[in-house]
């Protein structure tokens, strides 16, 4: 299993983790949402269970949960600031589609 982050994500996850000392690490999963049928959800993760993934990524854990870690092996994740917007972009070799503005993705 592979998930890989960029520097600009990394600098980005640690500043949120630097605010929250009780998190444990980022949470990386998917969930059923949009057009396309899922959706990347990055969040503080308050806590790992047995059957999770964790990745040490750059210093940052990275904690998956078994029904995301199929739909997001391999992914690269990004943080990108175009203008006044900023935001984690994901490069999923999975993703056989997705929707016009890139908030979700479908698989085969």
């Amino acid at each position: 299993m592979t998930i890989q982050i960029t520097p600009a994500a990394s600098d980005r996850m640690r500043s949120f983790l630097a605010k929250a000392p009780e998190a444990v690490g980022v949470r990386f999963s998917v969930k059923r949402m949009g057009c396309s049928g899922f959706g990347y959800v990055v969040d503080l993760a308050g806590a790992i269970a047995d059957d999770d993934a964790v990745l040490d990524l750059d210093g940052v854990r990275v904690v998956v949960d078994p029904k995301s870690l199929p739909l997001v092996d391999g992914t690269v994740i990004d943080f990108e600031r175009q203008g006044l917007n900023a935001s984690f972009v994901f490069h999923n070799p999975n993703a056989t589609g997705e929707c016009g503005c890139g908030e979700s993705f479908t698989v085969a």
